[in-house]
């Protein structure tokens, strides 16, 4: 449940260290959330009862578990996430039980959409088969919008030099993968061939890299495809609040087994004069603050920054940071989330200067959860310093 409300905007990671609080907090939230979830799935069993009503008894009942083993199969598998069990049978679950939350909100949106219909005395027969015919459209576009990610460029000028200034030096920048039972290797695979073909000298990854268990990651062997990953100025990550999730240590201990060096409020000086400072996550309440970790830099050369969540933008650009790369808002996934992480973040998705300072939030390469995108984009981020 944190997972849900991280992924969409609603809650916060850090505050589930000492912050006592939030903790008072997360009790209300969760109990909310699921009734809400319950809720909005009664609503569309008693909807979908009136339309079989003229139906035989035993069609009713065939439909009635199967609805109910969908809607609960959310919970199944974010209790079983670190259980060992043939991946194809986890990510099957993994996929309807988290897909069924998207289904939900759809169907209970369009189902409520009729009802004021009919309130405002406007008639529209058929109105539960019409709300579901709706929604599995959108699900499909939201489907096909997933698995196509887009690429997207930017050319960005520093007031720095670079070693070599006759060419930009290319990065490519992801966030949120998120592998494990909803991404699996068939789909890192197709990453880790965009990337490549992308010929980056650098590539940096702003962290979830992994979702809610290593086990999935063991189980597929997905280091043989990040091993794939090629890049002469290296590879770098931060974690993010699902390598918490899912075990600090124990992401740690995967992630070393692949070519990605782990920054954790670290600082790595590339030949090409670019300093690269790597923010652990929020999720770690003792985490350097920011200055601490700019004592160690060269302000005369230039400064990346890796920090999963964006928050306290004005704080890098104060700080003299060049450029930011940040994710974990999924720019909320699906409509109308992103209206959700647009008043929460002060830049919940895209590029923006901040003075000197250039910073980037990723929606993310990936997703956490529900494999659909609607009303925002799966990206890779191609920047071109100059």
């Amino acid at each position: 449940f944190i997972s849900i409300g991280e992924s969409f905007g609603v809650i916060d990671a850090e505050p589930f260290g000492d912050h006592g609080s939030c903790i008072d907090f997360m009790p209300t939230f969760f109990i909310i959330l699921i009734f809400t979830y319950l809720g909005g799935n009664a609503y569309i069993f008693y909807r979908g009862l009136q339309t079989l009503s003229g139906f035989p008894y035993g069609i009713k009942i065939l439909l009635t578990v199967l609805f109910w083993l969908a809607a609960l199969s959310f919970f199944g598998t974010m209790l079983s996430r670190n259980v060992k069990i043939p991946f194809y049978l986890s990510h099957t679950m993994y996929e309807v039980g988290t897909g069924w939350l998207i289904f939900t909100l759809y169907m209970v949106l369009f189902l409520l959409f009729f009802d004021l219909l009919k309130l405002c005395s406007i008639s529209f027969n058929q109105n539960f088969m019409t709300s579901l015919l709706a929604t599995f459209v959108l699900l499909g576009y939201g489907y096909y919008n997933y698995r196509h990610p887009k690429i997207n460029t930017v050319n960005i000028t520093l007031t720095k030099p670079l070693t070599d200034n006759r060419r930009p030096i290319k990065i490519v920048a992801v966030s949120d993968i998120h592998l494990g039972n909803g991404t699996g290797k068939t789909s890192l695979k197709q990453y880790v061939k965009m990337i490549n073909e992308q010929n980056p000298d650098l590539i940096l990854i702003g962290g979830d890299l992994i979702d809610n268990s290593v086990i999935p990651l063991y189980a597929e062997n997905m280091a043989e495809e990040l091993t794939e990953l090629k890049a002469p100025l290296g590879i770098y990550m931060v974690p993010g609040n699902h390598e918490y999730i899912s075990g600090i240590d124990k992401s740690i201990q995967f992630i070393q087994n692949t070519p990605i060096q782990l920054l954790r409020d670290s600082v790595v000086t590339l030949p090409c004069s670019i300093q690269l400072i790597g923010r652990d996550d929020r999720s770690n309440a003792r985490r350097l603050p920011l200055q601490k970790l700019m004592a160690r830099i060269d302000k005369s050369k230039p400064v990346i920054l890796l920090d999963h969540q964006p928050y306290q933008l004005a704080e890098s650009q104060a700080a003299g940071i060049d450029l930011q790369f940040s994710g974990h808002t999924h720019h909320g996934q699906v409509w109308p989330m992103n209206w959700v992480t647009d008043h929460l973040y002060e830049q919940s998705h895209g590029y923006r200067q901040w003075e000197n300072s250039h910073i980037y939030v990723s929606s993310g390469l990936s997703l956490w959860g529900p494999p659909f995108r609607i009303g925002t984009e799966s990206e890779m981020v191609v920047l071109q310093l100059h």
